[in-house]
């Protein structure tokens, strides 16, 4: 960036209005009053910034999903919105950003282990009592059909 003019704000002083002079900047076509290094940093980190969302809300699905298959005697309302919620901002997310759907089933094979270690120590079960691998297609997890396809192939409570 060149050297600052008498208003300029820092990227560490005032984000908020950084983002907005950055941003005036850009729509000006001002390319070298540009703060390139930040700026490109906000804008990858925007796109992390779904991913991990992504990554959040599948791990509350599947550990519900699990808990819901392994404990059918405790299966209510709590569960099922948990879950209608997470499919919903996933939805959401992915039709902002649809290069993240692809990434959807990497994703769920990533978040599944701990999701299987939260279902565990949240119903006080056995942790092998749960799928070593995640016994939900990208669809089961995802999807708008509640709860029949999910628990069609899903495990059942026992062993």
């Amino acid at each position: 960036m060149s050297p600052s003019p008498a208003n300029e704000t820092s990227y560490d002083a005032d984000f908020f209005l950084w983002t907005q002079q950055q941003a005036a900047r850009l729509r000006q076509g001002r390319w070298s009053q540009i703060d390139a290094a930040n700026l490109a940093e906000e804008i990858e980190s925007m796109g992390k910034s779904d991913r991990r969302a992504i990554i959040s809300h599948l791990a509350i699905i599947l550990r519900h999903l699990l808990e819901w298959c392994r404990q059918p005697e405790r299966r209510g309302t709590r569960w099922r919105l948990s879950i209608r919620n997470g499919r919903q901002e996933i939805d959401w997310i992915v039709n902002d950003s649809p290069s993240l759907r692809r990434q959807l089933s990497e994703l769920i094979e990533s978040v599944y282990p701990m999701a299987r270690e939260n279902a565990a120590d949240e119903t006080g079960l056995a942790l092998d009592v749960f799928p070593e691998q995640c016994p939900f297609t990208v669809e089961q997890v995802i999807g708008d059909d509640w709860p029949e396809s999910v628990l069609d192939d899903a495990p059942q409570s026992g062993r």
